[in-house]
């Protein structure tokens, strides 16, 4: 991190900085609960997989509504997750 001399690129940095650390645990913990889902379904756990989807769901929508990841991001995630729970239930 280079000094600035503006004055006010040197308050963006200061904010950035807060921004990243207030963002990073709740990105983190985001991660973390969708590395459960996807051990879930792969572990052909459904009953896990769908309340551990419900835990994700509900962390990716606070993410969203915060401004922390993108709306259409968290969809993403979700619809996804959603798809692979709903291949690995049906019957082979």
């Amino acid at each position: 991190m280079a000094s600035k001399k503006n004055k006010s690129a040197r308050k963006r940095e200061r904010q950035n900085l807060k921004r990243r650390a207030r963002n990073k645990p709740v990105i983190s913990a985001l991660k973390t609960q969708m590395k459960k889902v996807k051990t879930a379904i792969l572990a052909k756990d459904h009953e896990k997989a769908q309340s551990e989807f419900i835990k994700a769901e509900s962390l990716l929508d606070k993410a969203a509504s915060k401004g922390i990841i993108h709306k259409n991001k968290a969809s993403r995630h979700i619809s996804r997750l959603s798809k692979q729970i709903f291949k690995a239930s049906l019957p082979k």
